[in-house]
């Protein structure tokens, strides 16, 4: 089974995301903050990351920086997901693999996750 770790904020987002993914048959932890981000990552060792870009308390660019330095999880793909119009750039700034734009269609946020994993 495919896992996927979730950094956001937004409860109702983690809610329908935890919903959409695990229902396509991946195992999902989700939270609200990053602290801890190392540790919190190398205890489950998803196969992909989201991460928001407004997420407590570093911010979604200094945790996917952080997530992108360590040797032994800086190959994980980041879905960096955000509302903000230059989410391209924030991604590109952050480290991260992929962006998604919010809001998102259920079937985007499928694939998107998809591409990740391969």
């Amino acid at each position: 089974m495919k896992k996927v770790l979730i950094f956001d904020d937004d409860e109702d987002i983690l809610a329908i995301c935890t919903y959409v993914l695990e229902d396509a048959g991946w195992e999902v932890i989700a939270y609200t903050d990053c602290r801890d981000v190392i540790a919190r990552t190398a205890a489950f060792r998803p196969d992909v990351i989201l991460m928001d870009n407004w997420i407590p308390d570093e911010g979604g660019i200094v945790a996917t920086q952080i997530l992108k330095k360590d040797p032994v999880l800086q190959r994980i793909p980041v879905i960096y997901f955000s509302a903000n119009s230059n989410i391209g750039e924030l991604a590109i700034t952050a480290g991260a693999d992929h962006v998604l734009a919010k809001p998102f269609d259920l079937e985007d946020l499928r694939l998107t996750v998809l591409k990740a994993l391969k």
